[in-house]
């Protein structure tokens, strides 16, 4: 082994780390990483901070892991919208120099992206692939675009290629809560009796259970050498108010909706019309995720 890699045999129980470890996404993944022969290392903030440069130089020295689960991120699409700037930093900078560590040490980075990577303008019904062209609508798929861009120029660089994972997902839902559900259970709780919860009815994307996630995540990241790029969704598609109409059947069931048109809901971001991945490269490796809709029902058990 060359001086200062570390070792990236993963026969052996591997150190694991997690950045952002307890968000949505990253508590998932530790919590999924329980049931496994590793050592978890958790880079929660402020000990990692996307605002802070070297932090990723700093923790690699420090815990030396040979998998990075690269799960912090700036995901507020209209924050993003009002300070594209800072989604650069947090979103394209950040993990520029995450990967540019990763990749001389030897370590293996999986990258987590984004379907707003693509414009949403497809009308066929079918799922973005992962060899379609991105095209970008909104300053946060910009910046994740960047994102995933800097990491492939940083372990290319490297002649690594090998040991960088990209999973792009969407409409990501689940604890710690604050998301699409919880949200539509909030609004339905403001109203008076009878009034109905408006909710946009023409933007169709791929809803995604976190837990759902960071088990396909670790079966890419852990169980095999797979590089690349990778869409990881559970299966099926479903409008922002066939979602809230779920929610509110098993939670609020007394509640109406009333569906509106993207253009009737003011928001900083333009977002893609058509939001829908479409999983076929982890599928051919036996990784996929179930139906949104049996997900849905199973978080929704935590909120009712």
């Amino acid at each position: 082994m060359a001086p200062g890699l570390i070792n990236t045999d993963l026969s052996r129980a591997p150190a694991v780390a997690v950045t952002g470890s307890r968000g949505r996404l990253g508590s998932a993944l530790v919590a999924a990483l329980a049931s496994r022969p590793v050592t978890v290392v958790e880079w929660p903030r402020p000990d990692y901070d996307l605002d802070v440069p070297g932090a990723a130089a700093r923790l690699m020295a420090r815990d030396r892991p040979q998998i990075v689960l690269h799960a912090a991120a700036w995901t507020d699409v209209d924050g993003c919208a009002r300070a594209p700037e800072l989604a650069v930093r947090r979103n394209t900078d950040a993990v520029a120099e995450l990967a540019t560590v990763c990749a001389a040490s030897g370590a293996r980075l999986l990258f987590v992206s984004t379907n707003e990577v693509f414009d949403g303008g497809r009308t066929d019904g079918q799922g973005y692939r992962e060899t379609d062209s991105p095209n970008p609508v909104n300053p946060y798929g910009a910046s994740k675009l960047a994102g995933e861009q800097t990491a492939i120029d940083a372990f290319n660089r490297a002649g690594r290629a090998e040991n960088l994972l990209i999973v792009r997902t969407a409409w990501l839902y689940g604890p710690p809560g604050n998301d699409f559900p919880a949200k539509i259970i909030a609004a339905a709780d403001r109203l008076p009796p009878g009034e109905p919860v408006s909710v946009v009815a023409d933007e169709i994307g791929s809803p995604t259970f976190s837990a759902d996630l960071a088990g396909a995540i670790l079966a890419l990241a852990l169980d095999g050498a797979h590089d690349g790029v990778y869409h990881l969704v559970n299966a099926g598609h479903a409008s922002r108010l066939d979602i809230a109409r779920e929610v509110l059947a098993r939670c609020r069931p007394e509640r109406p909706t009333a569906p509106i048109s993207r253009s009737q809901f003011q928001r900083a971001s333009n977002t893609p019309p058509w939001a829908v991945l479409e999983n076929t490269r982890a599928a051919a490796l036996g990784v996929s995720l179930r139906p949104w809709h049996e997900a849905l029902a199973d978080y929704l058990t935590s909120l009712c």
